[in-house]
């Protein structure tokens, strides 16, 4: 618990614009502490309506105690919503294996670096002509990109502070209803229901997005104030037997739980299996994984962490080989919301 609440002071708290940026971190431990202890009974409607007086929690599909408090209010971990962008070759800052969201819609290609994404978690951007939300969630590795489009209207995301299975809770500020980034699903409020559409996309070495072209741009920060852009706030955290005590669901059975796998639908193959085979096909599906990619959750220095590797994902196809829907996430998370799933190990 004390690890978790130094993380979440660290990364919700001082490096996301939150309030308590001075706050001393034994008065914040105890907060978070007591923020954990009163959870279940602050999971409800009452409580959260006046910070959100637009979402009608009349409509839901969830059970509200599974909600809880990451630490933030609404916002508290402020999204980019104008993102600024510089060619590839006029990045600097970047170590070569830093980890890196690559979008590639239309020809326009465009790389999300982690050591933003951390401090953010959500992009609203527009790719190739196609408004898309890229999203990362730092206690579950997700990272995941939506088309933005839903019922001839164009949502654009914000985060709500909250968590559910330990996944970042969206909000889309044009009915405030809120939605779980792993599914991409609205899971509360008047959308209650609706599903976004997943744009494929890699997670891959800084190399390995500069060898996919020179047309590439790369999103820069804004404003550094109060964010210590390439500095890791969990440190340690993929390391760990167990995930955050915020998180209260049950653990796969054959893997570590946080141990990485490669989510495609309800199927997903460990990292440890894909490094000792290489390349994994299942039907038209190919996975492979190659070495050179640092860890965004291991050392203080993203560009330190140790190497996970890249994975790419594709179907087969008449035309060629093409990007697949795919996220990267920790075991504990997709057996959370694929209880029923397949962890494929050996």
């Amino acid at each position: 618990m004390i690890d978790y609440a130094r993380s979440r002071l660290r990364a919700r708290a001082m490096g996301a614009g939150w309030p308590c940026v001075t706050a001393p971190a034994s008065v914040a431990l105890v907060l978070l502490f007591a923020l954990a202890a009163l959870a279940p009974a602050l999971a409800n409607p009452s409580s959260w309506k006046r910070e959100w007086p637009k979402t009608d929690f009349s409509k839901t599909s969830v059970e509200f105690n599974e909600i809880l408090s990451g630490g933030p209010p609404k916002d508290g971990i402020p999204s980019i919503d104008d993102p600024k962008f510089l060619p590839v070759e006029k990045i600097t800052e970047l170590g070569e294996k830093e980890p890196v969201i690559t979008v590639e819609i239309e020809g326009d290609l465009r790389g999300y670096p982690l050591r933003i994404l951390t401090w953010h978690e959500i992009v609203n951007d527009t790719v190739g002509g196609v408004p898309v939300a890229v999203t990362y969630c730092p206690l579950c590795n997700s990272a995941l990109v939506f088309d933005r489009r839903l019922d001839g209207q164009v949502l654009e995301f914000g985060t709500t502070g909250k968590l559910r299975n330990s996944d970042l809770v969206m909000y889309d500020r044009q009915t405030e209803s809120w939605w779980q980034q792993f599914m991409g699903e609205a899971i509360i409020g008047e959308l209650t229901g609706k599903r976004l559409k997943f744009v494929p996309v890699r997670v891959e070495s800084f190399a390995r997005f500069k060898a996919r072209g020179a047309h590439g741009r790369v999103l820069v920060p804004t404003s550094a104030w109060g964010r210590r852009y390439g500095q890791n706030p969990y440190v340690g955290y993929d390391g760990r037997s167990a995930p955050y005590p915020f998180f209260r669901g049950d653990l796969p059975d054959n893997v570590p739980p946080l141990e990485r796998v490669v989510v495609v639908g309800k199927e997903a193959w460990a990292f440890s299996l894909l490094r000792e085979k290489g390349r994994v096909e299942r039907d038209d599906l190919v996975i492979t994984w190659e070495a050179g990619q640092n860890s965004a959750l291991d050392t203080r220095m993203i560009a330190e962490g140790r190497d996970v590797g890249n994975v790419v994902v594709q179907r087969k196809t008449e035309d060629g080989m093409v990007d697949a829907v795919h996220d990267v996430s920790f075991a504990f998370a997709f057996h959370a919301f694929h209880p029923d799933g397949t962890i494929h190990a050996e």
